[in-house]
């Protein structure tokens, strides 16, 4: 029958990521999503044997402009975020060895100049926690001017990656 809906498309569930937030999930009928990331960035992770996969949408480098803030909402920043999620992708049982990643945003989305250089800010906090873990980058869209919106597709480790004025896919299943 034409058109009908398949067993997984019945299933199938989209986990939407805000600013400032995180999900993860071994499900292999959920799809997580982050919209909007401008300054923000968003890091995005896959164990293609476990299936374990995250994101975490950041809004800030570092916890310490806000003790408060950091307390109640550790994703929001780089340092109390990227911890947080990888801790939650261990309990789904992902290994560091394993997990591919894919960084985005970081941009600068201010007209005219940004004094605060917001994102990329972001993007050195990331590196930096980054650099003491063992896990690989294998693919990142970052800087410039456009705001990106991210799909994980977490039973094939595949990034959807739209842009304004366009879109690509990248895989972390390999």
């Amino acid at each position: 029958m034409a058109g009908a809906p398949t067993i997984a498309s019945i299933f199938a569930h989209k986990v939407v990521v805000g600013v400032g937030d995180m999900a993860v999930s071994n499900n292999t009928n959920v799809t997580l999503s982050t919209y909007a990331l401008g300054s923000c960035v968003g890091v995005v992770a896959h164990d293609p044997v476990t299936k374990a996969s995250g994101i975490l949408h950041l809004m800030l480098p570092d916890s310490k402009l806000s003790a408060d803030k950091a307390a109640a909402q550790p994703a929001m920043f780089a340092d109390t975020g990227l911890p947080l999620l990888f801790n939650a992708l261990f309990g789904l049982r992902a290994e560091f060895g394993r997990i591919r990643l894919f960084i985005a945003g970081g941009a600068s989305v201010i007209n005219g100049a940004d004094p605060f250089k917001i994102g990329d800010r972001n993007l050195q906090a990331v590196k930096k926690f980054l650099m003491s873990c063992p896990c690989t980058i294998s693919g990142h869209d970052v800087g410039g001017t456009i705001n990106r919106t991210v799909h994980l597709d977490v039973s094939t480790g595949t990034v959807s990656l739209r842009m304004p004025d366009s879109s690509r896919q990248h895989s972390l299943a390999n």
